[in-house]
C-alpha cells in the first residue's frame, strides 16, 4: 500500500493579508460606507487628503494618485515628453513595468547590469555604459548603437532598499539626464541620510499593489514631485490631457485613482510605519538564524547598507540549488517566490533591443540564484525560524548525499 505523504510541521505561507484586514477591518468598513453614502467616487476628498499626506510622507510637494504603479511610471514618462527616438536608461533586473512603461511610449530601454548584493542598478555600470556607448551631439546624449536621445535615468529601489542615489544623481546632473525613481516597492524607505524614496529624482513613483507593504484592494498607485508646473502637467494627463473639460491641448489618458482605493489607503498609511518595522523585525529573525545554522556556504540573507532604512517587502536570499530548495521548501509547507527568473534583455518581447545572454553577469546571476522567503508582518517567530530550520534540513549532510 502506498504511504500518504506526511503533512508539514508548519505552514508558513508567503503572504497572507488576512490578518492585517482583521486587525483594521472596522475602520476600513466605515471609510467605503462614507464613500458610498457620498457617492462621490472620482478625483474626491479622499484622493485629495491621500495625495497631500503621500507628498509629506516622500518629503515632495506634489501627490498625483493614479489607477497602479505602472501608470505612475507611465504618467512620469509622458509628463518629462519621453517618447519615439528617445531613450531611458534601467535595470534589466526588475518587474516587468519598468521597460514596459518605456516601451510604451515608444522610447527604447537601455539597460545596465546591477550590484550584486543589493540587486540595484549599479551606479559605476551607468557610468561605463555612458561613457563608452554614447555621445554628445547638438547638446544631447545620444545612443551610438540606436542613435536614440538619452533622456532619462530610471532607477528602480528594489525589494525596499533605497538605491544610493547620490552617484546616480551626480550622473545625471552631468549628461543632462531627467530621473524617474521606480520607488513600487520602497515607500519608506530610506538613505543614510533618512532621506525617503521618491524624494531624489524629478518623479517618485509608488505602487500600491496588494502585496506591497502599503497596499491597496486593487490596483492603485501615486506619483510625486517638488515641480510645481510638471504637478500640474501629471494633473492633467491623467484625465485625458483635458483642461478645462472636453478641452485637449494634448493627449493623456485614464489614469485616475479610485475614491475608494484612496479611502483605504488613508486607513492603511496609520499602520504602514509599524508594519514596516515588524518587517525589519522578522528579516533580524531570519539574519540571526541563518548566522546560528552554519549556511554562509549555502545562503547569502539580504543584506541592509549601512545607515539605510530597509522596509523588506520582500527578503530576498541567494541560494545555491535554488529550484531544488524550493521544491524543497513547498512539500515543507513554506511559500517562496522567485523574482524574476527571466532578466527583461532576455523576455521575448524586447528581442528587437538586440541583447544576448551574457550583457548582464549579475542580473542573469540573480535570477538563477534569488528566492523571496515569508517576510509579511504577522509572522511568528516560530514561522520565521521553521523557514530556516527546514532549509537547513535541505542542505544537511544526509539530504545532499541522497540528491548525489
Amino acid at each position: 500500500m502506498t504511504e500518504k505523504p506526511q503533512a508539514p510541521a508548519m505552514r508558513v505561507p508567503l503572504l497572507d493579508l488576512k490578518p492585517q484586514y482583521e486587525a483594521i477591518a472596522p475602520r476600513v468598513r466605515a471609510v467605503i460606507d462614507a464613500v458610498c453614502a457620498s457617492q462621490q467616487f472620482i478625483l474626491g476628498p479622499e484622493v485629495r487628503t491621500l495625495e497631500a499626506r503621500l507628498a509629506a510622507y516622500s518629503q515632495s510637494r506634489f501627490g498625483i494618485g493614479v489607477s497602479s504603479g505602472t501608470d505612475a511610471l507611465l504618467l512620469a514618462l509622458m509628463g518629462l515628453d519621453i517618447g519615439p527616438g528617445d531613450a531611458v536608461i534601467t535595470t534589466p533586473y526588475t518587474f516587468f513595468a519598468t521597460a514596459g512603461t518605456i516601451a510604451r511610449t515608444g522610447a527604447r530601454p537601455l539597460f545596465c547590469d546591477i550590484e550584486p548584493e543589493t540587486f540595484n542598478i549599479s551606479a559605476a555600470a551607468v557610468r561605463t555604459f555612458i561613457e563608452q556607448e554614447c555621445e554628445r551631439r547638438d547638446g544631447a546624449l545620444v545612443h551610438r548603437a540606436s542613435g536614440t536621445r538619452v533622456k532619462a535615468l530610471m532607477p528602480v529601489h528594489l525589494y525596499g532598499q533605497l538605491c544610493p542615489m547620490e552617484p546616480l544623481l551626480a550622473l545625471a546632473r552631468e549628461s543632462g539626464l531627467r530621473v524617474i525613481e521606480d520607488a513600487a516597492q520602497a515607500i519608506g524607505a530610506r538613505d543614510a541620510g533618512a532621506r525617503p524614496a521618491g524624494s531624489f529624482g524629478d518623479v517618485g513613483c509608488f505602487s500600491f499593489f496588494p502585496t506591497k507593504n502599503l497596499g491597496a484592494f486593487g490596483d492603485a498607485g501615486l506619483c510625486v514631485t517638488a515641480d510645481e508646473a510638471l504637478a500640474e502637467h501629471l494633473q492633467v494627463l491623467r484625465v485625458h490631457g483635458g483642461k478645462p473639460k472636453y478641452h485637449h491641448a494634448f493627449i493623456g489618458g485614464n489614469f485616475r485613482i479610485d475614491e475608494l482605493q484612496a479611502a483605504v489607503l488613508n486607513v492603511k498609511l496609520d499602520y504602514l510605519d509599524e508594519w514596516s518595522q515588524r518587517r525589519a523585525e522578522n528579516a533580524r529573525v531570519y539574519d540571526v538564524a541563518f548566522a546560528r545554522a552554519g549556511l554562509e556556504a549555502q545562503v547569502v540573507p539580504p543584506p541592509a547598507l549601512p545607515g539605510f532604512h530597509h522596509i523588506y517587502n520582500q527578503y530576498v536570499i541567494r541560494a545555491r540549488e535554488r529550484d531544488a530548495l524550493r521544491e524543497h521548501l513547498a512539500a515543507a509547507g513554506v511559500g517562496t517566490e522567485i523574482y524574476y527568473p527571466i532578466p527583461l534583455h532576455l523576455q521575448k518581447c524586447f528581442a528587437y533591443l538586440g541583447y544576448r545572454s551574457g550583457d548582464f553577469p549579475q542580473s542573469e546571476r540573480a535570477a538563477r540564484e534569488t528566492l523571496a522567503l515569508p517576510i509579511f508582518p504577522e509572522l511568528s517567530v516560530e514561522q520565521l525560524n521553521y523557514v530556516v530550520e527546514c532549509i537547513g534540513a535541505f542542505y544537511s549532510a544526509g539530504a545532499r548525499a541522497a540528491r548525489a
